[in-house]
């Protein structure tokens, strides 16, 4: 009993070890000032660039194609059934507009494309179409 006691404690000791270590090692890749943004608003403990953790990794809300205002909006309101699969994020009102916007413009940076967070406003009107 104290033989699988003990290895099971080693195993959690290890589990939580390492996912410390991959948690550290991927905000690593985290500019400074959004660190900073992230660590003051707890960002950070639902959030990563590049891996899920409680919430979905950044690279995949820019994948969404989210304008920055749109992500501003979602951050004090936010949508679940935008996010299957994932508990519901608490508004973030704290936040002030100014740092949240800077936030969003760098987690759509992370979209891969040449540009990125480049993304035009929900509210450009689109060009009125032809007539025949």
């Amino acid at each position: 009993m104290k033989k699988t006691f003990g290895f099971l404690f080693a195993t959690a000791l290890l589990t939580v070890a390492s996912y410390n270590a991959n948690a550290q090692a991927s905000t690593a890749e985290i500019p400074a000032d959004m660190n900073a943004l992230m660590q003051k608003y707890t960002c950070i403990a639902c959030h990563r660039p590049d891996q899920r953790l409680v919430g979905p990794a950044y690279k995949d809300v820019a994948k969404k194609n989210y304008t920055n205002e749109k992500i501003v909006e979602l951050i004090y309101n936010p949508v679940p059934s935008n996010w299957p699969g994932y508990p519901p994020m608490a508004p973030m009102k704290q936040v002030p507009k100014e740092d949240a916007l800077k936030l969003a413009a760098w987690i759509n940076s992370l979209d891969g494309t040449p540009g990125g967070g480049a993304k035009k406003s929900s509210t450009a009107k689109k060009p009125a179409a032809k007539k025949s």
